[in-house]
């Protein structure tokens, strides 16, 4: 029953009441303290029934009030040009907008329930679900390369903006997902090479941002496109930069003498692999890879110039040098580095926190030394390559 039939009920008795208050014959047996009881009683169901009648509006507002407010989310969701969804820990999705639902080529209402690890093509799921996994042990905002199979439709690639929220404490996790179609990213610019390897049947493999290259002893990867990080460790367990790999650059297990050596992709990463046998008995290929080879070694000896720096800002600075000269595009503010570095991928390199390189930047942008473009990529001002 809602507050308005109560509330007519409620009069409707009291009138009653009072009809049958002026009926009674004043020689009646029926004491006057009950009567007076009647009233009493009835006029508080009246005001009962008056504060009912206007809680009720004013729950009535609140929903309106909140149906607007959704209304609005809603539309705002709509308006973003990119996939947005909302899922649970595991990935199950609990919200999707229009672009998500096209970019995975599926209706919204079939979405919801569903879990995003079906939408991941088959070879790199388990790497995705890894990632999640460690999403839900360290929440917080991440940015991952993901190579989707939509409904019925070609494999692509996808920038996704992720991040896991607990709205409360003892809460479940939510985790939001923005999906961003890698025509629309930011991609590497370098200029390819010229396929002279293809010629001899090499195969070329791809490893997108993130991903770690394998190093197999009895072979040597030699870069087409992209960015490799290289990379040791210290007895601490501290990531140490020992190199980075860009187009026509070789690496491998067989090219160094740590122990301990992994080779990250820094960007969407095209990588020649080629037999260490054929690189011994090959006079050709040796006439491509050495000049390469001795390359990386002065790219080595630069990185140790830049260890040597006592001072973090030295180290950050010397760093600024040489990724200008490796890396490093000439555009019209400044010289524009090809591939996005993360505050952390630069902290590695200086031996540092990622909230001292924060810091650093901050400095340098006030200083009008460095600025960043709209895909998030440095342009350094003034720094010599020397």
């Amino acid at each position: 029953m809602n507050a308005t039939a109560f509330t007519q009920q409620v009069k409707a008795m009291s009138d009653r009441l009072v009809n049958l208050y002026q009926g009674i014959d004043i020689s009646s047996s029926l004491p006057p303290s009950a009567l007076s009881e009647l009233g009493i009683a009835s006029e508080r169901l009246e005001v009962a029934a008056k504060m009912l009648y206007q809680q009720n509006q004013k729950l009535s507002l609140a929903d309106q009030t909140v149906e607007a407010e959704r209304q609005r989310y809603q539309e705002l969701l709509e308006f973003i040009p990119d996939g947005c969804l909302l899922t649970d820990a595991a990935g199950r999705i609990q919200e999707a907008n229009q672009a998500a639902a096209k970019l995975l080529n599926r209706q919204q209402s079939f979405l919801i329930g569903r879990s995003i690890n079906a939408f991941v093509t088959h070879e790199t799921r388990q790497q995705f679900q890894t990632k999640l996994q460690r999403l839900q042990q360290r929440p917080g905002k991440q940015e991952w390369q993901v190579r989707l199979q939509p409904h019925q439709g070609v494999a692509f690639d996808v920038s996704v903006f992720v991040e896991a929220i607990c709205q409360e404490a003892n809460q479940p996790l939510t985790v939001r997902w923005l999906l961003r179609h890698a025509s629309h990213c930011n991609q590497v610019e370098a200029q390819e090479q010229p396929d002279s390897n293809t010629d001899l049947g090499y195969p070329l493999q791809v490893y997108h941002k993130g991903e770690t290259i394998p190093l197999n002893p009895q072979t040597i990867w030699q870069v087409r496109s992209g960015l490799v990080k290289l990379t040791t460790f210290s007895h601490s367990g501290q990531e140490v930069l020992v190199g980075l790999a860009g187009a026509k650059a070789p690496f491998g297990a067989s090219l160094t003498a740590l122990p301990l050596y992994q080779a990250t992709a820094l960007a969407d990463t095209q990588v020649w692999c080629i037999p260490l046998t054929d690189f011994a008995t090959s006079a050709e290929l040796k006439q491509q890879l050495l000049p390469q080879i001795s390359q990386r070694l002065r790219q080595t000896e630069l990185l140790l110039a830049v260890y040597g720096q006592a001072r973090v800002a030295d180290r950050f600075d010397s760093l600024l040098r040489l990724l200008k000269q490796e890396i490093g595009q000439p555009v019209a503010d400044g010289t524009r580095l090809l591939v996005r570095l993360t505050h952390e991928d630069l902290a590695t390199a200086c031996c540092t926190t990622r909230v001292t390189i924060t810091r650093l930047l901050k400095k340098l942008q006030q200083q009008k030394k460095l600025s960043v473009d709209f895909q998030r990529h440095l342009i350094l001002k003034g720094w010599d390559s020397e």
